[in-house]
């Protein structure tokens, strides 16, 4: 994640450090058929894309020549006022309560008509704030809020329009018109909306009885002969070949595995591989600094994917023991095999993901304790428990019941309230030393300034004293903004109590499909009535703000309201998938079915190769979002192709 602003001015020096992140460290059936297509020609983008990388090379006063960077814009400060020196503040509008942040000084005017200039870079993912402050006595002289665009090109003139009443003004002038560094985007979409288009077509053209019989023809042809040159060949052998080409028209086994589960689940993984991988380095593809901008329209995207991946967890845990205890499975034999899943989730988690190996051996005392696959050990093990334990099977007449999935199941209902009960408790009513009861800010320049130590108020507090700063995350997203100093960790002890609730509530879901199987109207209409819920519920908490709520929307903390936000969304986006893919079966589910298949092998894999080639290679120009976008696009289709072949020769990892 980039700065929000750079807080350096132009100097002769034209070896300037290139702006990196933590997670750019570099390191030593028909519908068969259409997903290789798609993965072939998906490679065909970053041919089209790569073009785009836009640079925009500025001369200093001197001739010296800069490159502009990402998400910046150049700033050129004209001041005009004699014996008046100035220094230049910036804030975002991004930074809730922040103090202004000192970008450099600019000296008085020469003369009548001579101005002096400084120049700066300022940063384009947000609207800003500027501050003019005299040097001399700190009383504020102008104040302006603009929003730049990258590589654009400013001047900001200080003028004093009239000797008596000293007003002075502080107009902003484009200099250079500033490019669109969205247009890799639409390039994108336009790719992989005319590859879709092109497998929807080619799927009409192979299912015309015309086209159908051309092919059985030729595929009849060719088995002839091989048979008439095989000495092994006969008749019952053709027939049974024929009959296994993914191109002969032949009858599937009915499955009842529901596809719309494995859709959305690697829907979430392979935009959770997106954003992992960088994301083409926009800021919407990050995860917020903070408290995101607003409870139902301004989560970023990276915001989404983890919390619906715990969910469709959830989902699964109760279809997939349903089952098990329905066959008179041991509990404690199942109670076993939870445990055992989790604790390799753990390990891998903690020993293979978490350590940076390019930076060396293996350090105990800096290892990361928390992190995804260790939530997800502790969040599986936790809602499988539960469901082994008060597991009941469907009832005769499920028609009795007004909620089943609440009736029937109040024992873990009791359970959640309680741990819910305990977040609120320990998060609003556990002493913090020097920090307000309560506290949810991200501490640093936060809050003006008086918390600067306080990063996550209880949560950042538990982790730093149960498992030693050392082992939570070094850098949290609030360090860019907020310029924080306090480790924390997204992932900590607090916020995986909201991590169960949310599985939990996914489980809901599972349970919906499990009662009302094969009632298509009744489970949509049981999805809709929770996701309105949960909306209410999270519009109640946040006042429909960002940070005006009694709870705000938080990724960081894994607030309740992110999380009933979250549960919202998934509720409604299951139901759209759902009706598509299972209901009305317009819709296959690939190329997102193939990964949602191998969820585990595929997040590992990603992890673990993520500096290797083809994932990651040296770019041409590192500070070009279409370069970027490029890359982790190829990446993330590579991955979904891989997944496809995983499929196609039966390949499943399951832990």
């Amino acid at each position: 994640m980039k700065r929000e602003i750079k807080k350096r001015k132009l100097t002769h020096d034209n070896n300037r450090e290139e702006k990196t992140g933590d997670e750019t460290m570099i390191c030593p059936s028909d519908t068969n058929h259409a997903t290789v297509v798609l993965s072939a020609l998906i490679a065909l983008l970053a041919v089209y894309v790569t073009p785009l990388t836009a640079q925009l090379t500025l001369l200093e006063p001197h001739g010296r020549s800069v490159m502009s960077k990402m998400d910046e814009a150049l700033l050129t400060v004209h001041n005009e006022l004699l014996n008046e020196n100035l220094t230049l503040s910036w804030l975002s509008d991004h930074c809730y309560q922040c103090l202004f942040q000192k970008l450099g000084a600019i000296p008085s005017g020469k003369g009548p008509g001579l101005p002096s200039s400084a120049v700066f870079f300022v940063s384009t993912q947000h609207p800003l704030t500027l501050q003019l402050n005299s040097t001399q006595d700190t009383r504020e002289l102008c104040r302006v809020h603009f929003s730049f665009g990258e590589h654009g090109n400013y001047s900001l003139w200080i003028k004093n329009l009239s000797n008596r009443t000293q007003k002075i003004t502080c107009p902003i002038i484009v200099d250079k018109e500033p490019i669109n560094n969205c247009l890799p985007i639409l390039i994108a979409f336009l790719v992989y909306a005319g590859v879709a288009i092109l497998i929807v077509i080619g799927g009409f053209v192979m299912g015309l009885d015309p086209v159908k019989n051309i092919m059985y023809r030729m595929i009849t042809t060719m088995e002839t002969e091989r048979l008439i040159n095989s000495e092994l060949g006969s008749s019952n052998q053709a027939s049974e070949s024929s009959s296994r080409d993914p191109t002969f028209p032949a009858h599937r086994v009915a499955t009842s595995r529901l596809r719309s589960l494995d859709t959305f689940r690697g829907l979430s993984l392979v935009i959770m591989i997106f954003v992992n991988y960088g994301g083409g380095r926009y800021w919407f593809f990050r995860h917020e600094s903070w408290n995101e901008m607003g409870s139902f329209t301004g989560l970023t995207v990276a915001d989404l994917v983890f919390p619906w991946f715990v969910f469709i967890m959830g989902t699964s845990i109760t279809l997939s023991l349903n089952s098990m205890l329905k066959r008179g499975y041991p509990r404690v034999k199942l109670f076993r095999k939870a445990l055992w899943r989790s604790v390799q989730l753990f390990l891998i988690g903690v020993i293979i993901i978490n350590p940076k190996y390019c930076m060396g051996p293996l350090s105990w005392d800096s290892l990361r304790i928390p992190g995804v696959l260790q939530r997800l050990a502790f969040t599986y093990f936790m809602v499988a428990v539960l469901e082994i334990l008060f597991f009941k099977a469907r009832p005769e007449d499920i028609t009795m019941f007004w909620i089943p999935e609440l009736i029937l199941y109040w024992p873990a209902w009791i359970f959640i309230v309680a741990l819910e009960t305990m977040w609120l408790c320990l998060t609003f009513l556990l002493p913090v030393p020097e920090c307000p009861l309560g506290y949810l800010g991200p501490g640093g320049i936060g809050d003006f300034g008086h918390y600067p130590n306080c990063t996550g108020g209880a949560a950042g507090y538990i982790d730093r004293w149960l498992l030693g700063e050392k082992h939570i995350h070094q850098t949290p997203t609030s360090h860019v903004l907020y310029l924080s100093t306090m480790p924390y960790d997204p992932e900590g002890i607090l916020g995986t109590f909201n991590s169960i609730v949310m599985a939990f509530l996914g489980l809901q879901a599972g349970k919906i499909l499990l009662y009302y199987k094969d009632l298509h109207v009744q489970i949509m209409a049981r999805f809709l009535i929770w996701g309105f819920m949960l909306g209410g519920i999270s519009a109640i908490l946040t006042k429909c703000s960002r940070d005006q709520g009694f709870i705000p929307v938080n990724k960081n903390l894994w607030s309740f309201s992110y999380i009933t936000t979250l549960s919202c969304f998934a509720f409604v986006v299951l139901l759209i998938i759902y009706y598509v893919v299972d209901v009305r079966r317009w819709w296959s589910g690939a190329p997102f079915f193939y990964p949602g298949m191998n969820s585990i092998l595929v997040y590992i894999g990603h992890e673990v190769f993520q500096n290797y080639f083809p994932f990651k290679w040296k770019m041409l120009n590192s500070q070009s979002h279409a370069e970027h976008l490029a890359q982790n696009l190829l990446a993330t289709s590579i991955w979904v192709f891989i997944s496809y072949l995983l499929y196609r020769k039966k390949i499943f990892w399951k832990i």
